[in-house]
């Protein structure tokens, strides 16, 4: 079916207070495994593309953008592109002859101040073209010569006050917030702050997003949807299972040259990942 935007899916489950899951692509497997796993439990998904996965392509965009606009447009159910974690305002303009519908613009590395003014200079482009734009706050430094704080490291949170401001002044239409996940996490003990998550969503009025949502238990993200989390990101979750299923066969079958039959392996253990994690959000 043709492709949907980002926003049509994310403000349609913010309205029912569910959430769509968003899964970081890095290769044909990982699109192709996303789809599948969508299609077997009959719901639309996300495919996002982050800066590090251009930069591990040699820097090039459209290869895996064009593949992965075909396979969504062949899928069966909603499939929408989203450009994931960029700070390059390079590779933002190159978005919309892509394929992509949205946009995370990632400059929460900044002091605040520079933070809205990279933003929001984003946020007017993209939005000319037609782009939904996300942003991310974690807990800000830059206050008292404190440099910034990344919104994934140990003890990061976002302010409801300080969201609510950079919401209306960039004019962002999604607001990633630093609730207690973080990127990379290969063990699934992430505690979430659902009473932080409660005054975020009462504060603001746009859709929130969890990043690092590998790292969060099945009951933690069930809650955090509840909560009033619309979009959930999730990486490494895929790469774990993609890896071990490889890890396995290769041990078991240390004969094996042909990379279809261990790609094939990895590729199902990623549907079934896909699949769960959705169940997980329904």
């Amino acid at each position: 079916m043709p492709l949907v935007t980002t926003g049509e899916l994310i403000t349609r489950a913010a309205a029912a207070r569910s959430a769509v899951a968003a899964f970081n692509v890095i290769t044909l497997e990982h699109v192709e495994a996303v789809i599948a796993g969508a299609e077997s439990v009959t719901s639309p998904v996300v495919l996002q593309v982050s800066e590090n996965a251009v930069k591990f392509r040699y820097g090039r965009l459209l290869p895996l953008a064009r593949a992965a606009v075909a396979a969504a447009e062949r899928a069966a159910v909603p499939v929408a592109l989203h450009l994931d974690h960029i700070q390059s305002d390079d590779l933002l303009r190159q978005a919309p002859e892509a394929g992509f519908s949205s946009v995370m613009y990632d400059a929460a590395r900044l002091p605040y101040a520079d933070n809205l003014a990279a933003t929001k200079a984003a946020v007017d482009w993209a939005h000319a073209q037609g782009l939904w734009i996300e942003a991310e706050l974690g807990r800000l430094g830059g206050k008292n010569g404190e440099p910034p704080l990344d919104a994934h490291a140990p003890g990061a949170r976002t302010d409801p006050a300080e969201a609510h401001a950079f919401v209306a002044d960039s004019g962002v239409d999604a607001l990633a917030v630093a609730i207690g996940s973080s990127h990379a996490m290969t063990t699934r003990t992430a505690t979430l702050d659902h009473d932080l998550l409660k005054r975020l969503a009462g504060a603001l009025d746009v859709p929130l997003v969890l990043h690092g949502s590998s790292g969060v238990p099945d009951g933690e993200l069930t809650a955090a949807v509840a909560g009033g989390i619309a979009k959930v990101n999730v990486g490494t979750a895929l790469n774990i299972a993609m890896t071990g299923a490889i890890r396995d066969y290769l041990a078991a079958h240390p004969e094996a040259v042909d990379s279809r039959k261990y790609l094939s392996v990895g590729r199902e253990a990623m549907v079934r990942a896909v699949a769960d994690i959705i169940e997980v959000l329904a």
